[in-house]
This record gives C-alpha cells, sequence and structure tokens, in this order.
C-alpha cells in the first residue's frame, strides 16, 4: 500500500492503533451499554460490535480538543464539543492501557494540528483585522506582566510578614513589643497595598478581556446569521428548481424540442448503481443543450425554441393561489377550565369553542396528505416493487410532516359536509371527501390522478382525553392503487398525541408502527415512529423500516424523521451480530449510501402567525366557484375564524350544532316511525337496511358502503360528483349550513 502520509520536519511517536471492548453510559434507563472502541489517527470511534465497523459508526470522538479525565474504579470521562463521554474498562489494567493510548493520540493530533496552523496555508487575515489582534494581544501580555509582578510582590511581603509575626510571638511581654507591632503594623499595610494592586491589575485583565470577548462574540453572531440567511437563500432556490421541474413535468408539450428516449423507462437494476437521484423527482435527467444532440446516455434533452410565435405563449397559464391568511388573533383562553370535566370523553363530544381550532376542517386536513404526491407520481412510473414501496413509504410518512407545529384541532366536519380539491392542471389530480356519520365521526376519502394512481380510505376518528394529554387514534385502512401495475398498497395510521394539556406548552408526537402491504406481489414494510423520551439519546421524531419482498428478504433500509426527510439505503449484504435481547441475535445490515426519498418543504413566510399551515394548507380554505354547497369553504363559523372574527365564529358553531342536533333528532324519530310500519313488512324493512344507511339513518351523497377485494367494510366513492359539478346541479345536496 501507500505510505503514510507525513508532514516535514514532524516527527511522532509511533502509536499502532487501539481496540477493544469499553462500557459506555447511554441513559438512566439502559445504564453503561458494551461498545467497540478503535482508536485511529487521533479519533476515538464506536460501534455496537465489531461486525459495524464496515458500513456503521455510531459515534466519532477528536482527541486534539478532547479533554481526558481519570476516575475512580476503572472509569474516565472525554469531554469534545460540549459533550461527556462516560466510559469503564474491565480492570484497572485496561483502563490504564486506554488512557495512555489516549493522552498519546491526543497529544500526536494537538501537534499536528499545531503544525497544520503554522504551516502557511489558512486563509489570509486582512490587515486591519491583524494589527488589532495583534494590539489586544499586547495589552493583555502587559496586564499579564503587571500580574506577575504583583504576584512577586506579594510573595515578598507576605514572607516578611510571616517573619514579623513569628518575632512578635517570640517577643510576647518584653519591652521591644512595641517596635515589633509598629513593624509588623508596616509590612501588613505593604502587603494590603500590594494585594489591592494585584486586585485592581486582575479586574483590568478581566475588562479588557470581556470587551474583545463581547466584540467576538457580536462578528461571531453576526457570521451566523450570515450563515442562517444563506441557508435559507439555498433553499428557496431548491424550492424553485423544484417547482420548475414540476411544472415542466405537469406540461411537458407546452414546450417545443422535447424528446424523451427509451432509455428513461428502464428500471435500474444495478447494484452498483444510484437508487433515486437525491436532488431530483424524476429518475430522468434534464440538459438543456443548443444543437439538441445527446452527447451521453442521459434519458432526456431539452431544447427551448425562441422562435417569434406572433404572441402566443406556450407556457399554460394557471390559477395563482393564495400564500397568506389573515393573522392569527391573540386570545388568551384556559385549555383546562373547559376539559377538566371531560377526562375520559371522546373529544368530538366535548363542545369546544374555536379558540382551540384551526381555520381547516377535517376533511381539509385528511386533503393535505397529498401534499407530497409528486412522490406518488414517481412512484408510478417505478417498474420495480421494491421501489415503489420506498416511495409510498415515504409518501406515507410525508403526511406527520405539517402536524409538528400543529396542535390545534381542525373542525368536526358536519354530517354530509363535503370538500373538494381540484388540481388537474397543476398536480393532476382531483380529490373529493364527504362526512358519512358524525357518531363516531367518520370522513371518506377518494383522490384519482392522471399520473398513474388512485387513493381511496375511510377513516374513523378515535380521540379520548386523558387529563395530561390528548391521544387521536385514526382507525380505518388507506389504500393505493397504480394504474399500469395494479399494485395495490394498504396501510393505516399511527396514534397522534398532543402534551402538556394542563402546563407547559404543547407539542404533539406521533408513536406506533405503519405495515404497508403490497397485496399484489405480497411485499412489505414496516415503520416504526419511535416515541419521544426525554431519557432517549436518539434523534427526536425518528422513523425507520426495512422493506422486505414476499420471501422476508430486507432489500432496502428507510430511516429519517417524520418532521423533515427520509432516505433510503439498498442493502447489499447482512450478517448476524449480538447485542440482541432475549437472547435473539439482531439482523446487521451492509448498505449503499442512503439516497434522499423525500425533504420537507420550507413553511411561508410568517407561518407562525398563520397556525403554520403550509403552502398548500393555506390554499385549501381559498373560496372557489362552482363547489357544492357543503362544501366546508362555505361553511360560515370557520370562515369567521379565519378572518380573526373569533366571537362571531363561536356563535355560528353553536347554530350550526344545534342544528345538526335537531336534524338528528327528525331522522331518529323518522326511523322509529318507519320501524314501526315496517314490522310486519320483513321484505320491504330488507330492502330498507340495504341502502347503507348509518344508525343516525344518514345515507351518504357521493359514497356507498362496499366490500372491497381485501375485505375491508368500507365507504366507497361511487361517482357523479364531478359530473354534477360540470352541470352545476346540486339538487340533491342538503342544506346543512
Amino acid at each position: 500500500g501507500l505510505p503514510s502520509p507525513t508532514l516535514p520536519g514532524l516527527h511522532l511517536p509511533s502509536v499502532d492503533t487501539h481496540k477493544g471492548w469499553l462500557f459506555k453510559w447511554t441513559n438512566y434507563l439502559k445504564g453503561y451499554q458494551r461498545r467497540w472502541f478503535v482508536l485511529s489517527n487521533g479519533l476515538l470511534s464506536y460501534y455496537r460490535t465489531q461486525a459495524e465497523m464496515a458500513h456503521t459508526c455510531r459515534g466519532t470522538i477528536p482527541l486534539a480538543t478532547a479533554h481526558i479525565e481519570v476516575g475512580d474504579t476503572c472509569h474516565l470521562v472525554l469531554t469534545s464539543g460540549g459533550r461527556s463521554y462516560h466510559l469503564k474498562a474491565t480492570s484497572e489494567g485496561e483502563c490504564q492501557k486506554w488512557v495512555s493510548a489516549l493522552q498519546q493520540a491526543k497529544a500526536n493530533a494537538t501537534l499536528l494540528m499545531h503544525h497544520s496552523d503554522d504551516s502557511g496555508d489558512e486563509v489570509p487575515v486582512p490587515q486591519e483585522d491583524r494589527t488589532l489582534t495583534q494590539g489586544v494581544l499586547k495589552t493583555l501580555a502587559s496586564k499579564l506582566d503587571d500580574l506577575s509582578t504583583c504576584n512577586e510582590l506579594i510573595g515578598k511581603h507576605g514572607a516578611a510578614l510571616q517573619r514579623s509575626l513569628s518575632e512578635l510571638e517570640d517577643l510576647r511581654g518584653s519591652t521591644d513589643s512595641t517596635d515589633k507591632v509598629k513593624a509588623v503594623n508596616e509590612r501588613a499595610t505593604l502587603f494590603r497595598i500590594t494585594s489591592n494592586a494585584m486586585i485592581n491589575a486582575c479586574r483590568d485583565f478581566v475588562d479588557v478581556a470581556e470587551s474583545h470577548s463581547r466584540r467576538w462574540q457580536k462578528a461571531l453572531q453576526h457570521e451566523r446569521e450570515q450563515r442562517h440567511h444563506l441557508e435559507e437563500t439555498i433553499e428557496q432556490l431548491a424550492k424553485q428548481h423544484n417547482s420548475l421541474e414540476r411544472a415542466w413535468r405537469e406540461n411537458p408539450t407546452s414546450y417545443t424540442g422535447v424528446e424523451r428516449s427509451q432509455e428513461g423507462d428502464a428500471s435500474d437494476e444495478n447494484d452498483e448503481a444510484e437508487f433515486f437521484d437525491a436532488m431530483e423527482d424524476s429518475p430522468a435527467f434534464i440538459t438543456v443543450t443548443a444543437t439538441g444532440n445527446i452527447d451521453s446516455p442521459i434519458h432526456l434533452s431539452l431544447s427551448f425554441s425562441l422562435q417569434d410565435t406572433s404572441g402566443a405563449n406556450h407556457m399554460q397559464l394557471r390559477r395563482t393561489r393564495r400564500s397568506r391568511i389573515p393573522d392569527k388573533p391573540n386570545y388568551s383562553l384556559n385549555l383546562w377550565s373547559i376539559m377538566k370535566n371531560c377526562i375520559g370523553k371522546d373529544l368530538s363530544k366535548i363542545p369546544m369553542p374555536v379558540n382551540f381550532n384551526e381555520p381547516l376542517s377535517m376533511l381539509q386536513r385528511l386533503t393535505e396528505d397529498l401534499e407530497y404526491s409528486e412522490l406518488l407520481d414517481r412512484a408510478a412510473r417505478c417498474d420495480s416493487s421494491l421501489e415503489q414501496m420506498c416511495l409510498v413509504a415515504a409518501f406515507s410518512v410525508s403526511s406527520y410532516s405539517t402536524t409538528v407545529h400543529r396542535t390545534a384541532k381542525p373542525f368536526n366536519p358536519l354530517l354530509g359536509e363535503t370538500y373538494e380539491l381540484d388540481r388537474l392542471d397543476e398536480y393532476g389530480y382531483r380529490s373529493i371527501c364527504e362526512q358519512v356519520s358524525h357518531h363516531p365521526p367518520a370522513a371518506a376519502h377518494h383522490v384519482t390522478s392522471q399520473r398513474g394512481w388512485t387513493l381511496w380510505q375511510h377513516i374513523t376518528i378515535d380521540s379520548k382525553f386523558r387529563g395530561k394529554y390528548i391521544s387521536v387514534v385514526p382507525l380505518g385502512n388507506i389504500h393505493l392503487q397504480f394504474h399500469s401495475s395494479g399494485n395495490h398498497y394498504v396501510w393505516s395510521k399511527v396514534t397522534s398525541t398532543v402534551h402538556n394539556i394542563i402546563v407547559g406548552k404543547l407539542w404533539i408526537d406521533q408513536s406506533g408502527d405503519i405495515d404497508i402491504v403490497n397485496t399484489t406481489t405480497k411485499d412489505t414494510c414496516r415503520l416504526k415512529f419511535s416515541p419521544y423520551s426525554y431519557f432517549s439519546r436518539e434523534v427526536p421524531r425518528k422513523v425507520t423500516g426495512v422493506v422486505e419482498d414476499r420471501e422476508g428478504t430486507a432489500h432496502y433500509i428507510l430511516s429519517g424523521t417524520w418532521d423533515d426527510k427520509i432516505e433510503s439505503a439498498k442493502i447489499v449484504d447482512s450478517s448476524q451480530g449480538c447485542g440482541g435481547s432475549e437472547g435473539k441475535q439482531k439482523t446487521v445490515y451492509q448498505t449503499l449510501p442512503p439516497k434522499l426519498l423525500w425533504k420537507k418543504y420550507p413553511l411561508p413566510e410568517n407561518a407562525e402567525n398563520m397556525h403554520f399551515f403550509s403552502s398548500l394548507a393555506l390554499t385549501l380554505n381559498e373560496p372557489e366557484e362552482g363547489v357544492a354547497p357543503t362544501d366546508s369553504r362555505l361553511r360560515p363559523d370557520q370562515r369567521l375564524m379565519e378572518a380573526g372574527l373569533w366571537d362571531e365564529a363561536n356563535s355560528q358553531k353553536q347554530r350550526l350544532e344545534e342544528r345538526q342536533r335537531l336534524e338528528r333528532k327528525r331522522r331518529a324519530q323518522l326511523i322509529a316511525i318507519t320501524d314501526f310500519s315496517l314490522f310486519r313488512n320483513k321484505e320491504h324493512s330488507t330492502y330498507v337496511l340495504s341502502l347503507g344507511q348509518d344508525i343516525e339513518g344518514y345515507q351518504p351523497l357521493w359514497f356507498e358502503k362496499r366490500t372491497d377485494e381485501t375485505g375491508d367494510n368500507i365507504f366507497i366513492y361511487k361517482g357523479g360528483y364531478w359530473e354534477a359539478k360540470e352541470r352545476q346541479d346540486w339538487s340533491q345536496c342538503p342544506q346543512i349550513f
């Protein structure tokens, strides 16, 4: 192999790489855990097992800046970057070996760092700053000289004072005591003067250091702000880039000279090739060339026509959606005063003022799951069902990204309330929801996309108030089918919990497992949402998962957080490691570098004053022409709340709820009369019960109850809504507002 690089003129003691087992403190629940430590090139790295050295490092400690402290009974503490690592060896001898190796490695790393600093490769410092720094250093040096002089004088006068005190003790009661006392007083005065000078010199030194420290802190803060501004700018550029790509994919025919090669449809099954491109939504690359020639195996070539087209615009003009709503008013209300008598009750049955709501209904929150629909567009183009499963899993996680700051509850939809979202022009899909039951609250949802997929779900919300927290458990399955392959995916949602109901700042957590099953190929993916724990050192809001085929063989590892991003890593090898619970061995996977599947969009400007709504959420309640009279956009209490008129919104909310109670009572009376009249007509009674009515006697308008191919008894879209909208025939719709 190649010789190790060395710096000229620098001779370091030779130290071999040190390896071995140490016990590392993790948390108060697990205590010390056995870890495999490797010391090499000034870095101390640790792993759960020796097998993990090939692919997964659990942490690395740079020794050049670390502080090494030896404790009692085989303990040692490493402090680096504000974090302390508590380690324990199996014996005193083993502990001493590690301490010696660590101290030698630290010395070598420090020498290397200083030599690198003095090598002249550093970035040149401006002359003005250099002069200022040198002046500060000279001032501090002079103050240090004063301190040193005062220290010598204190030592000298202190020794003389000590001698005088000893002599005074010897001469106690003699005639010379008066002269000796006078001498002691003189020396004590000199000592006091010198001590005061020492204190003043220390104060001057501290003042100079503090004044320049403040200046350096301001400079550091300025650099941090500049870096933050740069990161925000880069995020905006990335978002604009993504929007431009999406606009091109939605309407590629609006450009001239667009060609798509046949290779673009081929699935990349090569283990050596990258799985998903980390920064692209499409598996195809885009290049702009002057000649249109394909000069490399690029999947897509794109050129623009600069000819005059007599004022014709090739880009399709789309509606501009709103990007802000009125700021949320600052109304204070004690949640505990309302909910203290509701512990254990269903949250949907607790009368709540709009102060604890956000100006969206539950139907709109369901529709908000489609914010990252481009993941399903990409999945529809996949030939590999396993790659498709990764994108479906990322989509299932992305629906929680908007909830991290959204602790307010959505409006409970009225029975028969609907919500449509027509985004055919922008994103190729349109969605319709209907509240099909009020007790228990249940909604049916159907989405059809021109880009090769259909999604439907029937969700019932089970919410309980437990005193300190509120738990929301969505019951029911989400179904997704891709048109070209016929692959049918089924999964459910995890539990959402809102904490600190009594005292403290409200915060939300997602926990539980999502099992995604491809009922066509029998591929599976289990996603684990780790609950937050104060004692855990895991990343908050962590999500992990494994994609397996029908034989149970793992092919991809998924990891990330539900509020930020999800990555996938293709598995190339697996082995059995140690450390499993109950005597079981854990499987250790060796993977290729992870690739980004999904990344959360940044929130709009001023989102903290607009209920932390995302860009899509800001448009969900925007008024639309031609929607059904039962649409959530037309709900008066929700509209008034969005406008900041909360008192008026509360009055309208009470009116609507009272109207719904009266309507429910009317239906119940009608059912009782019908049951009595049908008592002797069994055949007619069977006909009435087969209409799909719920316990309240309500029959949904756009959905009907069926048993689907997976055996679920759910409400399925029966059609007719978009045709009624085209005709503007809403005569069947009830008057619920």
